[in-house]
């Protein structure tokens, strides 16, 4: 499997990106976050499940919905979600704000539209 592969892999199947951090320091190739935004996704994504499940559950779920339509590059849909998980809890930038943020990703044309 390559990096991305791996990456997608954790992400859609939420497993645990630590895990993902540990395996790819076997693998000679740089993926698009540091260890650093990794670890910090990981923790926003587990403070996420506790406080807001829903939320949780409707983020995911749009994920699953984007790779459904599958209407642009595959490899830019768990990039795209694990930056919209980065921006928890910064600032004003409530879960709420960010799941309809994400959810209007939806409504992008992509190449085949």
């Amino acid at each position: 499997m390559t990096l991305i592969e791996i990456f997608t892999d954790h992400v859609v199947n939420r497993k645990s990106l630590k895990d993902y951090v540990e395996i790819r320091k076997g693998l000679h190739e740089r993926g698009e976050f540091n260890d650093t935004k990794l670890i910090q996704a990981e923790e926003n994504l587990q403070r996420l499940k506790q406080e807001d499940p829903q939320i949780y559950e409707q983020m995911y779920a749009t994920l699953d919905e984007i790779f459904r339509r599958d209407t642009g590059d595959i490899v830019e849909y768990p990039i795209n979600f694990i930056r919209e998980i980065l921006k928890l809890y910064k600032g004003d930038m409530t879960a709420k704000k960010v799941y309809e943020e994400y959810r209007r990703s939806l409504e992008h044309h992509f190449h085949g539209e």
